[in-house]
């Protein structure tokens, strides 16, 4: 690249410092400021189009639509402290996305949090589909609110995808905690659309980051769990194997 070409692209004569816009950018992709590479340069291929978040947003979208349906009639049971921390965790994140320059990539966490809203709402449609809640549930929501609320104070984008993480794993662990009790209360629709969604967006990344890829990694592991949890019914299985085998000793220990 020519002298020239390179000033008017970086807005600094080749040796120098980039200018505020390249450094910027450069914070965004996790490079230094004078390594040499332009802004829009990719740290390594993007396996599909960023357009294809479109397509994966709409997978999500319809996964969670499934368990709207099922809660308004009342055969899947929402935890409502979960699906409201659901909600804000995600939405968050969106913005501190957003705030950090990912753009388009942004929609599928917004969506991630958009549902989960509206589940939440639906709930109070039908008296029988909320989910009796615990004091093992308000502990975990009450620590989840505190983990967004350091992103409130804070305004840090790691810190800020850090505490997201953190508040949206501890809203979820009552709903874990019923999947692995009750599956048969829950839609695994909803999960399978969120893995395959947000494995589209993890497959549309050229710039690979904290900002960037945490957040939809969290949600391709808490989802994967719960699609086991719901789809395979281990909890069921294994409560069932026990009762047997504990059948099976009772009459000898009678002997």
């Amino acid at each position: 690249m020519s002298d020239s070409s390179w000033l008017h692209r970086t807005g600094a004569p080749r040796g120098r410092s980039l200018a505020p816009s390249y450094r910027r950018a450069s914070v965004e992709t996790g490079r230094p400021p004078d390594d040499g590479r332009l802004p829009r340069e990719a740290d390594c291929r993007a396996v599909i189009s960023v357009n294809w978040v479109y397509v994966g947003s709409a997978i999500g979208a319809l996964g969670t639509a499934v368990y709207l349906r099922d809660t308004l009639r009342g055969t899947t049971k929402p935890n409502r402290v979960t699906w409201l921390l659901w909600a804000v965790a995600p939405l968050l994140a969106s913005a501190v996305e957003l705030d950090q320059g990912i753009g388009l990539r942004t929609l599928p966490t917004f969506m991630i949090g958009f549902m989960p809203l509206l589940v939440f709402v639906a709930s109070f449609h039908n008296r029988g589909s909320m989910w009796k809640i615990r004091r093992i549930d308000y502990a975990c929501g009450l620590m989840s609110v505190f983990g967004t609320a350091v992103w409130l104070i804070t305004r840090n984008g790691i810190l800020a995808i850090s505490a997201a993480i953190v508040a949206d794993f501890l809203a979820g662990v009552p709903t874990v905690m019923k999947s692995w009790t009750h599956p048969e209360t829950e839609t695994v629709h909803t999960y399978i659309g969120a893995v395959v969604s947000m494995v589209i967006l993890l497959l549309t990344i050229d710039h690979w980051s904290f900002v960037v890829a945490a957040f939809p990694l969290f949600i391709v592991c808490m989802g994967s769990v719960e699609v086991w949890l719901v789809g395979w019914k281990p909890g069921p299985r294994w409560r069932k194997i026990r009762d047997h085998h504990a059948a099976v000793a009772e009459p000898s220990t009678r002997a």
